[in-house]
């Protein structure tokens, strides 16, 4: 059973928290109509000058026909068993998870990408599904080499649930990401965007020193990133856990020192998306959502639409971006009309509280 909605009144953390997981699911559910339009002037030829909210997907989409503004994607509809698993569970329970996958999922795809819930089956997915279903091989051995971003975007609601044991946050968005991805680059900036999201719910502020601050917990061994030896041994990082260098957790600093310094600014803010790169890899999507998250720490509506507007994978910057930017404003402050338009909103913002309120 789930247990009882936590009051309204959040403590702060609580509140960013919830927001975090909210603005996660606002941001896909806003890709849904445009997503994957590389070519902007088609894009806007489609949608107008400006994306201002959930749209439909146009007759003609390739991904997501038939599907309404403000429904969820294929990863929004994962995320929300993972939401729901962590709510009913109290914390991550990866077989609770994978159970969830096994009987309400993988039976609805065939392993090609037009097939299944929200309109379009990811890559990683489609080869989950291959090692899962048609290969029977065992969770834990369903990883596979894409390079994209859907374990991220899962990933913020172990962090929300986590956020005041990033050690523990760390660790768990790791396992997750070993059930889709296994490369070893994904799962680096996977766990980093977790610290840095843990770091957030706590907070801190995406600026140029948050890196500095990752960087303390890595020298005590709390987070599993092993730097050079003159600050932490490699031995510090638990038995089959750690990464061969803490790079991903240098790269928000660098990232926010740019998108606040007058002379490196993308004018206007969509433009992200060509300084980055609009594909779908992670090391293309996660850059310009920390981009924007460092240029609107307190305007949730400019971070979501900036990143919709520039195109191609917008859907998964917008997810990432607004994971970030819940977690700087709470969920108090993430404008209403997102959260009234979400398809799943009620249920998503009710587990959100549930699981934000165990994170004290």
């Amino acid at each position: 059973m789930i247990p009882p909605v936590s009051p309204p009144s959040f403590e702060p953390s609580a509140d960013r928290a919830a927001g975090a997981i909210v603005g996660a699911f606002i941001g896909d559910a806003l890709g849904l109509g445009p997503h994957w339009y590389y070519d902007l002037d088609e894009q806007r030829r489609d949608f107008g000058p400006w994306i201002s909210g959930y749209t439909d997907p146009k007759p003609h989409a390739k991904y997501h026909a038939g599907m309404k503004g403000g429904e969820l994607s294929q990863t929004g509809i994962i995320m929300l068993h993972l939401l729901r698993s962590v709510a009913e569970q109290g914390g991550y329970d990866e077989a609770d998870f994978t159970r969830r996958l096994d009987e309400q999922l993988l039976p609805l795809l065939d392993g090609t990408p037009y097939v299944g819930p929200g309109g379009y089956t990811n890559h990683s997915i489609r080869q989950v599904w291959q090692a899962r279903v048609k290969e029977g091989k065992p969770w834990g051995q369903t990883g596979g080499n894409a390079d994209t971003s859907e374990a991220a975007e899962r990933v913020t609601i172990l962090a929300a649930r986590y956020a005041m044991e990033p050690g523990l946050a760390a660790r768990h968005a790791w396992e997750n990401t070993n059930l889709s991805q296994t490369d070893s680059l994904v799962e680096q900036q996977t766990v980093g965007y977790a610290c840095v999201l843990t770091q957030l719910i706590r907070g801190e502020a995406f600026d140029e020193d948050l890196s500095d601050k990752l960087m303390d917990r890595v020298r005590s061994g709390e987070i599993p990133f092993v730097a050079p030896s003159s600050i932490a041994a490699s031995s510090s990082a638990p038995s089959g856990f750690g990464f061969a260098s803490p790079d991903a957790l240098l790269l928000p600093s660098w990232v926010a020192k740019s998108a606040t310094d007058p002379d490196t600014q993308a004018e206007p803010a969509w433009k992200v998306s060509q300084v980055y790169g609009m594909s779908c890899a992670i090391q293309f999507v996660l850059p310009a959502a920390y981009h924007l998250a460092a240029r609107f720490p307190d305007n949730f509506e400019s971070a979501v639409l900036h990143a919709i507007n520039g195109g191609g994978q917008n859907m998964s910057r917008a997810c990432l971006a607004g994971a970030l930017v819940g977690a700087q404003v709470g969920l108090s402050k993430i404008p209403s009309r997102f959260v009234e338009g979400l398809a799943d909103g009620p249920e998503i913002v009710r587990l959100a509280k549930v699981v934000a309120g165990a994170i004290s």
